[in-house]
C-alpha cells in the first residue's frame, strides 16, 4: 500500500524520514507562492493528489500521521513551496515506517482515551487545533485531529 503511494509521487528512493512533520515548522498562507513563476511551478506538483494518498493511508491504518495531515491539508488551494516539503516530510516518515502498523492485544478489553489541543495555533486565522485518540487493547480504534 505504501509502496504505491511512495513510487506514485516518486518518493521511493527518497531519505526516510525519523517525523511526519519537523519540530518547530509553522505553516501559513504566507508561504503561498507570490509571484507568477512560483504559481506555475506550483501547479504541476501534485500536491492535493498526494493528500489523497496519505489520506487513504491515515484513514485505515496509520493514526499516527494524522495531525501532520490535518495541517497540510489546509493549504490545498494555495500551497506553496514549504507546503509541498512538509508533505515531503510526511512521505518520507511513510517510507521508513512502512512496516508500522495497528495491533490489538488479546485478553480483558480494556478502553483508553486521549486528547490534546493546541490555543490558537495557526497564525493565519488564530484557530486551535485538536485531536483525540481511542484505544482498545493498545490498538488504535478511533482518532481525529481537527482544526
Amino acid at each position: 500500500m505504501f509502496e504505491k503511494v511512495l513510487k506514485r509521487f516518486k518518493m521511493e528512493h527518497s531519505k526516510r524520514g525519523f517525523l511526519p512533520m519537523i519540530h518547530g515548522v509553522k505553516l501559513s498562507k504566507k508561504q503561498s507562492p507570490k509571484t507568477d513563476e512560483e504559481l506555475k511551478r506550483m501547479l504541476d506538483i501534485p500536491y492535493a493528489s498526494a493528500l489523497g494518498g496519505i489520506q487513504y493511508v491515515v484513514q485505515f491504518i496509520r493514526p499516527d500521521i494524522a495531525y501532520a495531515l490535518s495541517v497540510t491539508s489546509i493549504y490545498q488551494a494555495y500551497a506553496g513551496e514549504a507546503h509541498w516539503t512538509a508533505v515531503k516530510t510526511i512521505l518520507k516518515y511513510l517510507r521508513r515506517t512502512k512496516d508500522v502498523f495497528l495491533v490489538y492485544g488479546g485478553g480483558e478489553l480494556i478502553l483508553e482515551s486521549f486528547s490534546d489541543a493546541s490555543l490558537q495555533s495557526d497564525d493565519d486565522d488564530a484557530k486551535s487545533q485538536s485531536g483525540f485518540v481511542f484505544k482498545l487493547n493498545s490498538g488504535v480504534v478511533a482518532w481525529k485531529s481537527t482544526k
